[in-house]
């Protein structure tokens, strides 16, 4: 998800040059060696560098000027934060307890003056760095802080906890501080109060209230840190300056926190745990980890993100082609995140405090986003896990009586549009993930499907659900009232549409439940796309677009000038050119409105600029396809940095040109690099990471609902995913080179040919071996050009 507010962002690019850490290559097979956390660091990408554990409560990661939290090309360092997300696009997202190290005296008229409030903003104490000798890999970061002599900081995780390791430079005489800031965060991220303590000689502990994501209400995180070392002194500061001697500081919002000095310098180690519960919580937290050093939370960590890294093994490739693959998969296993504490307790919807007995609790959904490809991921490389995120939505649910859209800190923020929580759940159920729970959950679906919530509830659900009930489509009205900063009338075309993929999505698990009433009538709603189809609408030489209709059914047109499928009226953050395409549950029905299957594509074609991508992919997308990562207006080309139409390339394949799917993909991946730079816009907690290990793979769940991934040429010679029943799914593809434009020419599921261009969820759970022949010759494959090689379109009829 990008926020709407940041539209029109101006960029600076990263060119990837000489030996710099975030460009460096890995070689050798070790898949966490082959990671660079650098990579989406700069160009909103959104990605954070530092240590973070598989799922992580707790994140350690360097703070600069950006509002996600670290931008490459910055040159000074604020602090090192405790929470972060990666790759989301609002501000409001984390960088909270950020701790810094620090030489000089504390005191009036000293070094750090405590009689002057401004001593303690961290814009003005923060230290320049370098980027040489820095590194960003799973678990781990360093970098040397050019600042106060020279300090080297090193941080690594836990699930529940975040180590520091400062280490001052040994000609330095002075005494070593390390600034707690608790009032202040991330860029653009609200602190309105804080409060600090200074325990005992070892130990702070306190509170940061700050704002949730994309506008959304204040929230409480409580911390604990303890040190290695005693304090030779300590103070706090306030709004009004220091004070030496001060054990607490706490009020609203302004500049608050601790200084811990300790005596001669050296190393000096910190261990923070935080916690949305209490206080108690937190403490709870750091007390499970038992970090016995830095190395050994250090090595712990390492040796979990191996094992969760090593669930794919790919060989072929560059190194450059590994570091992209092993990082993308990186991120999308950094999210949802672990909520509750070690002794099960969580903060619920109810606001009431709830334990998981047995299972974790997980927060922190980006279900616009991650419906669309790294729930799919997660589902298939650890149901486990999958089992208690869907655990974990049925929870918010009980608890807070709907079904959430972008879930944060305990809260529903009504950030997106659509319905993205269903076919979320339905690909869950699909994978397995809700064995027990089916009737609980397809209850829920259907509430939220059918229903609004009240308006005195927090959730905003489906608003516009009384005109699609109706009339078949969620009028387009962009004052209707919103509960947070997204409302579907806002956005009525593109919800339309979302709408329809969600209650067909549903439709297939009620059947599956012997629900044929529901089914049906689940069916018939997922066509209702058909009631925004303008077959008047002509643009570049194609006729019939989607167009939003208001209140009533007449058709919308600005006061100013004609409608425009080019246009945002209507559509969030795209256009009727990126959501055309938004239909995979009805090919058969999207295409005839096209004017039958050469006309859908020659619009493919223009849309993908096809020709140019031939003759040169890299250059092809870049000088024709949307690059800036918030411009989604005014377009009429794909969108490779945004979610609605990140299946499209897919589209291809569902009409019977498979080898175009297999060359769009290819030239897409020209766009994921071993560079700072080298993500698609906002990375959106795994999204487009997600995107790029199916499509590498061969691989995509273009089709919610129905477990059927829709096929392309693999990147890589061999991809071995081990499956946590023991099973292995082998993608094997003799020649792949993905620097060259190949289609696949034929394939083997097990011993048996196979023309289709779907392999579905059911082959695959068991373990499977696919055999991938691959070609140059793009126009003269037939492979899966038969009606019937294409999945079954759910909802066609």
């Amino acid at each position: 998800m990008k926020s709407k507010v940041l539209a029109g962002v101006l960029t600076l690019a990263v060119v990837a040059t000489g030996v710099s850490p975030a460009v460096a290559s890995a070689s050798g097979g070790d898949a966490l060696a082959a990671v660079n956390t650098f990579i989406g660091t700069q160009d909103e990408g959104n990605t954070f560098p530092g240590a973070s554990a598989p799922f992580g409560m707790t994140q350690v990661s360097p703070i600069t000027s950006h509002y996600a939290g670290y931008r490459y090309t910055d040159t000074a360092i604020r602090g090192f934060g405790h929470f972060f997300l990666s790759g989301a696009g609002c501000w409001e997202q984390g960088g909270l307890v950020s701790t810094l190290p620090t030489t000089g005296e504390v005191g009036p008229g000293k070094a750090f003056d405590t009689a002057k409030a401004a001593t303690f903003d961290q814009k003005q104490y923060a230290s320049p760095f370098t980027h040489d000798g820095e590194v960003g890999k799973p678990g781990y970061y360093k970098v040397h802080l050019t600042g106060y002599g020279g300090v080297d900081v090193e941080t690594t995780a836990a699930t529940r906890a975040g180590v520091e390791r400062y280490t001052f430079a040994q000609s330095h005489s002075n005494d070593a501080n390390v600034f707690v800031n608790v009032g202040q965060a991330n860029d653009k991220e609200p602190v309105t109060g804080s409060s600090i303590r200074v325990v005992d000689d070892r130990t702070v502990e306190g509170t940061v209230e700050s704002q949730a994501f994309c506008g959304g209400k204040a929230y409480t995180t409580y911390f604990t840190t303890k040190f290695d070392k005693p304090f030779k002194a300590f103070g706090t500061w306030s709004p009004t300056g220091g004070t030496p001697g001060a054990r607490t500081s706490e009020g609203g919002a302004g500049l608050r926190g601790a200084w811990l000095t300790f005596g001669g310098g050296g190393q000096v180690t910190a261990s923070t745990a935080i916690s949305q519960v209490d206080a108690a919580g937190a403490r709870v937290n750091l007390a499970s980890e038992h970090i016995r050093s830095f190395d050994a939370a250090k090595a712990e960590v390492q040796k979990t993100w191996r094992r969760e890294l090593s669930t794919v093994d790919i060989k072929g490739g560059t190194p450059d082609d590994r570091t992209v693959f092993y990082t993308s998969l990186y991120h999308a296993l950094l999210q949802p995140l672990t909520a509750n504490d070690a002794d099960g307790r969580y903060y619920g919807f109810d606001k009431k405090i709830h334990r998981a007995a047995g299972w974790t609790y997980y927060d922190f959904f980006s279900l616009w986003d991650t419906y669309r490809t790294q729930n799919q991921l997660l589902a298939l490389l650890r149901p486990d896990r999958a089992r208690d995120i869907a655990k974990s939505i049925l929870a918010i649910h009980d608890q807070g009586g709907w079904l959430p859209r972008w879930a944060y800190a305990s809260q529903e923020t009504n950030t997106m549009t659509g319905d993205p929580v269903t076919p979320f759940l339905v690909d869950l159920w699909r994978f397995g993930a809700l064995s027990g729970e089916e009737v609980h959950a397809y209850q829920a679906l259907l509430q939220n499907s059918r229903e609004i919530p009240p308006a005195a509830s927090p959730f905003q659900g489906r608003s516009g659900n009384a005109s699609y009930q109706k009339d078949g489509f969620v009028q387009y009205d962009p004052d209707f009232p919103k509960k947070g900063q997204d409302t579907d009338p806002n956005h009525g075309a593109s919800a339309t549409l979302e709408y329809a993929l969600g209650d067909c999505s549903l439709s297939v698990m009620a059947a599956a439940l012997g629900k044929k009433d529901d089914a049906a009538a689940l069916a018939a709603k997922g066509r209702t796309y058909r009631t925004l189809w303008d077959e008047t609408q002509t643009d570049r030489g194609f006729t019939g677009f989607f167009r939003p209709k208001v209140l009533g059914g007449a058709w919308f047109s600005p006061a100013d000038k004609p409608y425009s499928p080019q246009s945002q009226d209507g559509f969030h953050e795209g256009t009727a050119w990126q959501y055309q395409w938004l239909v995979q549950q009805d090919v058969p029905g999207l295409v005839q409105r096209m004017g039958g299957p050469a006309a859908t594509g020659k619009r493919l074609d223009d849309f993908f600029a096809y020709d140019e991508l031939v003759k040169d992919p890299a250059t092809g997308v870049r000088e024709n396809w949307v690059v800036g990562p918030y411009d989604y207006y005014d377009q009429f080309r794909y969108n490779p940095n945004n979610e609605p139409d990140l299946h499209s390339p897919w589209m291809y394949a569902l009409t019977g040109q498979p080898s175009k799917t297999s060359t769009v993909v290819r030239a897409a991946h020209t766009l994921f690099t071993n560079a700072p730079n080298g993500v698609t816009g906002n990375d959106d907690l795994g999204t487009m990471s997600a995107w790029y290990v199916f499509s590498a793979l061969g691989m995509y769940p273009a089709v919610p609902g129905t477990g059927n991934f829709v096929l392309n040429a693999p990147r890589f010679a061999t991809s071995v995913l081990h499956l946590e029943n023991g099973r292995d799914i082998t993608i094997q593809a003799p020649g792949a080179d993905g620097s060259k434009l190949q289609a696949v020419s034929g394939l083997k599921v097990g011993s048996r040919s196979s023309d289709r261009g779907y392999v579905g969820f059911d082959q695959l759970k068991n373990g499977a071996t696919l055999q991938f022949s691959l070609t140059t010759d793009l126009a003269g494959t037939t492979w899966a050009t038969a009606p019937s090689s294409a999945p079954p379109s759910p909802c066609a009829g």
